[in-house]
């Protein structure tokens, strides 16, 4: 057969951000979006403050390779950013509020943004380190209704957003650790698309009403400089859903907008969704309609059976910054809390290992763990002017996840920890996600964390960290918890090396910026509470 003859004329179809924006202007143009009390426009609107944006940028300078950071709540104008900075080629810069002060302003200097558009709640932390930029930095502050709307207002609405390379860099972040300074993450508009059209696939090919389709309507609680709020925004534009932001994070306004605005898909950290379930009026919202997936921690039985029991869908996935994030999702046709609560199936085109050390495969029996780590076309590709972190990341061909875990018979899998968090004594290894999921399905458990703590004959002893509910007696939960543990010891569920040698009540457990348990800081916090080193 001889070879096709491709027309000159053929339009080289290019992975771009703009390819997803394109199509919702003309089949969803009088579809909503809303921003919390502040604005409510159209996708047609949408489009038009996309163009104006990038012609305010031009006029302030900004060129195809310059970088522009944010910081924002999750608003309207955070979706607007979303588009029109990655689409003129220039790159996102989305900065982590929730850093300290100098964690932001390694992450600036690091980053090295040409412009910040800032909201004016973070103006004071800009003026509290703007004097150490390493360079000359633009500074747009986002006011009462004002300065942005005013800057963008005047610009003309006619961009002709042009082709470029899809391998050019569209966004850029940090992860933070419990350790070292934040690392620098960007993706492509390559990546990012072919993310998109993962999450759409993997979410959206369950049966029944479960997954994430042209029906819902969206409301991300992940906050947006969280790896793109986990690449749901994309999605939702491309689809062209009815969209909600509700700005800062607050539960009142949450519930709220969830009834009036008849919310059903959200994704957030258990952090998050806890403070909506302690909200007084969260028992008497109607929440049967919102599906809700729980990434960034672990899913805890005891967080499932509060959410159960006001209605909610809830299902974990799984994933992380470097991951773009997607990885994979529980199993969102089941209504089996224990398979809703599973790390779940990987997603389309994720390559997915359990290995040794050694990188070879463990069996998928449902049991033997080792490291997770995975292959996908959206994966970030290396850090920021980090080579050394970039190739530990990638040893072998595969990036490393950094998690245990195992793989089911049926290819589901299941995290039982992260490398650094498992807990070894007397020659044992001991899941810390295995003993607070037991202790957060007792009564009394508003959070919950196991950690090691070093033992001069045993290695590490496991202890529990907790915070209490409201009015429950500490002294009734621990032994609770204890008899709860050494039942599944007795049932043979667990080691006896497990059951923990004491469990300590805090206030509040340590969190890091993006609502992860700051286990580091337990382990340094208790250490000094605790005489097991000894």
């Amino acid at each position: 057969m001889p070879p096709s003859s491709p027309s000159p004329n053929a339009y080289g179809h290019t992975l771009l951000i703009k390819h997803l924006l394109s199509k919702s202007l003309l089949a969803s143009a009088c579809q909503e979006i809303i921003s919390g009390t502040e604005m409510r426009l159209s996708y047609a609107d949408l489009g038009k403050r996309t163009r104006q944006l990038a012609n305010s940028l031009k006029s302030s300078g900004i060129r195809k390779g310059m970088r522009v950071g944010v910081m924002d709540w999750d608003t309207h104008r955070y979706l607007e950013c979303f588009f029109a900075i990655p689409m003129m080629g220039a790159s996102l810069f989305t900065i982590n509020v929730r850093l300290s002060p100098a964690q932001v302003l390694y992450t600036i200097n690091h980053g090295q943004p040409d412009l910040i558009i800032v909201h004016r709640d973070f103006m004071p932390l800009i003026d509290e380190i703007k004097s150490s930029f390493n360079k000359k930095i633009i500074i747009k502050p986002i006011l009462d209704g004002t300065g942005y709307e005013e800057w963008i207002g005047e610009a003309n609405d006619i961009f002709d957003f042009p082709d470029f390379d899809e391998n050019q860099t569209a966004t850029l972040f940090y992860t933070t650790g419990t350790t070292g300074n934040p690392k620098g993450v960007s993706y492509s508009h390559r990546q990012l698309v072919l993310h998109t059209l993962g999450l759409i696939a993997g979410f959206g090919a369950w049966p029944g009403n479960a997954g994430f389709h042209r029906g819902d309507v969206y409301m991300p609680l992940t906050p947006l400089f969280h790896v793109h709020g986990w690449g749901f925004p994309y999605a939702a534009t491309m689809l062209g859903l009815r969209q909600v932001y509700p700005g800062r994070y607050d539960p009142d306004t949450v519930l709220r907008l969830i009834t009036d605005e008849e919310v059903t898909f959200s994704h957030c950290v258990p952090t998050v969704l806890s403070m909506v379930l302690d909200h007084p009026t969260c028992s008497q919202t109607d929440l049967s309609k919102w599906k809700v997936i729980i990434g960034g921690a672990a899913l805890s039985r005891g967080l499932q059976e509060r959410a159960a029991v006001v209605g909610i869908s809830m299902h974990a996935a799984y994933g992380m910054s470097e991951t773009c994030p997607f990885l994979t999702v529980a199993n969102l046709s089941s209504n089996d809390l224990e398979v809703r609560s599973q790390t779940g199936f990987s997603g389309p085109l994720v390559d997915l290992r359990v290995v040794t050390p050694d990188m070879e495969d463990v069996p998928h029996d449902g049991k033997t763990t080792g490291e997770i780590v995975a292959r996908a076309p959206w994966l970030t590709k290396g850090y920021l002017n980090d080579a050394q972190a970039s190739d530990e990341l990638w040893d072998g061909g595969y990036l490393h996840t950094g998690d245990v875990g195992y793989i089911r018979e049926n290819g589901s899998l299941q995290i039982t920890d992260r490398l650094k968090d498992v807990i070894k004594t007397g020659g044992e290894w001991i899941s810390s996600l295995a003993l607070e999921n037991i202790a957060s399905s007792c009564g009394g458990i508003e959070d919950i964390a196991a950690i090691g703590l070093p033992h001069a004959k045993w290695g590490e002893r496991p202890v529990l960290v907790a915070q209490a509910s409201k009015d429950a007696d500490p002294d009734l939960v621990r032994l609770s918890v204890m008899v709860e543990i050494q039942s599944r010891v007795d049932a043979g569920e667990l080691s006896k090396w497990a059951v923990p040698d004491d469990i300590f009540f805090v206030t509040s457990l340590p969190k890091t910026s993006v609502g992860k348990l700051d286990k580091k800081r337990m382990r340094q916090d208790i250490s000094t509470r605790s005489d097991l080193k000894s």
